[in-house]
């Protein structure tokens, strides 16, 4: 392949792709959440996702040793 040929296939890769646009459209939120209801919210995902890694991790010698 020569080097113009390359360069036009490099150029062409590299070209911005146009993307169409979304049309998205805000509305004031139905439910009020309460800073409570967020906090209690936050602390139950960081439990569910946290909580069992931190038991693995805490446990990982027994996990390591073969009886």
């Amino acid at each position: 392949m020569s080097l113009p040929a390359a360069s036009r296939l490099l150029r062409s890769a590299l070209r911005t792709q146009l993307v169409p646009v979304a049309n998205l459209t805000s509305k004031p939120a139905k439910h009020n959440i309460t800073a409570g209801e967020q906090a209690i919210a936050l602390t139950v995902m960081f439990v569910t996702i946290l909580g069992p890694s931190g038991w693995i991790l805490s446990h990982l010698e027994d996990y390591k040793k073969k009886q």
